[in-house]
C-alpha cells in the first residue's frame, strides 16, 4: 500500500452544527492530492521496464508525477501551456524536463501523448492508457477514509477538474460497499462538470473558460473523465456545486485559521459545503478533501 501522509481530523467548531472531517491531502511532498497515483503510475512505470513517465499538466499533477519519479529514480518529463500553470519550476527542481505548448491544458495532454509515443515512454496521463492504475491511486485515500472512520459519513466533498478523483472513489466506494454521496466542487462556468450538472455531458467552447490564479487546477473546457464523473456523483446520490474565487479564498482562510495550510483551489470542497449549509440541506457527517494545489 502506498504510503499515508496525509490525516483525518474532526473539526466540530469549523461550520457550527456540522461535524465536518477534513482529509488532509496537503502533506504529500508536491503539495497535491494526486500524488498517491503518480506514485502507482510511477509503480506501474518500474515494473514494466519503463524509464521514463511523460504526463500533461497545469501544474498540480505535473509537481505529483516530478515527485514520484525523482523519488523512484524515473526520468520523468512534464508538458505544460505556455502562458498557464506554474511556470514547471516546481517540476524542473525536482528533475523533470519540462517543455511547454501553445494553448490551454487539454493541449498539453494531447502533445503529451504524442510525446510519449515518439519517445517510446510510459504515457502517465489521466485519459492514457494507464487510467485503470490512476483511479486505483486515487482509491488510496477512500481506503484510508474507510478504516478510520467506519460508518458510512453523509458525504464526501471532492474539487472538480477532470473529474478524475470522483469516479476513483466511486469505484473504491463501491468495492467497499460504502454508500458515501459525492459532491463535486468547481469553478461557475468553467468547468463542464459543473455547467452541464444536472444533465448530460457537454464540452464547454474553448473560449469560455476563464482562467485566474486561484482557480486555475478547477478549470477545463474539457474535462477528460467528465461523463463518468457526472454518473458516478447521480449514482451516489450527491451533485455538483459551483464556487467562484471570493469563496475559494474565504475557505482557505477558515483552514488557515485551524493551521491548516490548503491552496485556494484545494480548499473548493469546503467553500462548497459552507455554501451548501447555508441551504439547511446537510444532514450527517461530512468529510472535506483538501489539497495543497
Amino acid at each position: 500500500m502506498l504510503p499515508r501522509t496525509s490525516s483525518l481530523a474532526p473539526s466540530d467548531d469549523l461550520l457550527p452544527g456540522v461535524r465536518v472531517f477534513l482529509a488532509d491531502e496537503t502533506h504529500y511532498p508536491s503539495g497535491s492530492h494526486k500524488e498517491p497515483a503518480a506514485r502507482a503510475i510511477v509503480a506501474r512505470a518500474v515494473a514494466d521496464g519503463h524509464d521514463r513517465v511523460v504526463v500533461g499538466s497545469c501544474g498540480s499533477y505535473g509537481r505529483a508525477m516530478a515527485t514520484a519519479c525523482a523519488t523512484a529514480g524515473v526520468r520523468c518529463t512534464v508538458v505544460l501551456p505556455a502562458d498557464w500553470g506554474d511556470s514547471g519550476a516546481f517540476a524542473a527542481a525536482t528533475g523533470a524536463d519540462v517543455h511547454f505548448v501553445p494553448g490551454g491544458y487539454e493541449d498539453a495532454v494531447g502533445a503529451s501523448h504524442r510525446l510519449a509515443v515518439s519517445e517510446g515512454a510510459m504515457d502517465g496521463n489521466v485519459d492514457g492508457p494507464y487510467k485503470d492504475v490512476i483511479f486505483e491511486g486515487h482509491g488510496h485515500v477512500i481506503d484510508s477514509l474507510y478504516h478510520e472512520l467506519g460508518p458510512a459519513p453523509a458525504s464526501l466533498w471532492i474539487p472538480v477538474g477532470n473529474g478524475t478523483t470522483i469516479v476513483a472513489a466511486h469505484r473504491r466506494l463501491r468495492a467497499l460497499g460504502w454508500p458515501v454521496a459525492l459532491h463535486g466542487v468547481g469553478s461557475p462556468g468553467n468547468n463542464p462538470i459543473v455547467t452541464s450538472w444536472p444533465g448530460l455531458y457537454q464540452v464547454l467552447p474553448r473560449d469560455a473558460v476563464v482562467t485566474t490564479e486561484h482557480n486555475e487546477p478547477l478549470v477545463n473546457w474539457h474535462a477528460l473523465h467528465g461523463p463518468d464523473a457526472l454518473a458516478a456523483i447521480d449514482a451516489s446520490g450527491g451533485a455538483v456545486h459551483a464556487v467562484a474565487d471570493d469563496e475559494l479564498l474565504a475557505a482557505q482562510a477558515m483552514l488557515a485559521r485551524q493551521g491548516t495550510v490548503a491552496g485556494a483551489a484545494g480548499s473548493a470542497a469546503l467553500a462548497g459545503l459552507v455554501a451548501y449549509v447555508r441551504t439547511g440541506s446537510v444532514r450527517g457527517d461530512q468529510i472535506v478533501l483538501l489539497s495543497g494545489r
